[in-house]
């Protein structure tokens, strides 16, 4: 079972704050998910094939590929936004 103070250092890490009967029900809650992992220890997975995916679909990227609209397409598409600069579209400061 996991003691008070490994609840509280979990806390920590999680950057959550604990009252004191949250701890003990915590310390309860965590202590039997752990003891369910130790179970699945427990079984025989010698003969079993590793898998990355339970659906066994691979990934299907798109080519990145660029499209050239030219200096009118350029100009329709600055029309559309708020504010430009040097021929940008200008966005607030994010930070």
């Amino acid at each position: 079972m996991l003691s008070k103070d490994e609840i509280k250092n979990i806390a920590v890490l999680a950057r959550i704050s604990l009252r004191e009967d949250e701890i003990e029900k915590y310390q309860k809650e965590l202590s039997g998910i752990l003891e369910y992992f130790s179970e699945l220890d427990k079984l025989d997975t010698e003969n079993v094939q590793a898998i990355g995916h339970i659906t066994g679909m691979q990934n299907n990227f798109r080519s990145d590929e660029h499209f050239d609209f030219g200096e009118i397409g350029k100009e329709d598409i600055l029309k559309n936004v708020p504010e430009t600069k040097d021929g940008y579209v200008k966005v607030k400061s994010v930070l």
